[in-house]
């Protein structure tokens, strides 16, 4: 890895910092995503392991049922509101960021779109990136 990947919220109030490089990077198109992006998808950089993050300042946090039946936590500022990360009940060692959240969101290099079955035509993604339905299985 050349560098850590850094950001956070939108008022500096929570920062992270990760020194790992991510296992997978999406756009996913599910209702969720939708609703907590206020756009067609969000964008998603997931890391290995927890432990290779330093998280600063507290988040508050909200359970949501996935669409997979998963209860996923979304990790958002109290004070700005801005969504940071999310992490995944069924998989407690991920981390999960929102790729707005970036410092330089620049470094995101997509690799899929998932839940495309809840898509809207409006939202035009790279044509050239592999689509699934729902989430893909784990390589």
């Amino acid at each position: 890895m050349t560098m850590p990947y850094t950001g956070g919220c939108a008022c500096g109030a929570i920062r992270y910092e990760i020194a790992a490089e991510p296992v997978f990077s999406n756009h996913c198109q599910c209702r969720d995503c939708q609703q907590t992006s206020g756009a067609g998808h969000g964008s998603y950089m997931t890391f290995p392991s927890r432990r290779d993050v330093t998280l600063t300042g507290r988040a508050a946090h909200w359970d949501r049922v996935a669409d997979s039946g998963n209860v996923k936590t979304h990790g958002f500022c109290p004070g700005c509101g801005s969504p940071v990360y999310l992490s995944f009940a069924a998989m407690p060692d991920l981390f999960t960021i929102h790729v707005a959240s970036l410092d330089d969101p620049a470094r995101f290099q997509p690799q899929v779109v998932t839940y495309t079955l809840r898509g809207h035509a409006w939202d035009s993604l790279d044509p050239a990136l592999a689509r699934f339905d729902r989430m893909p299985p784990a390589p």
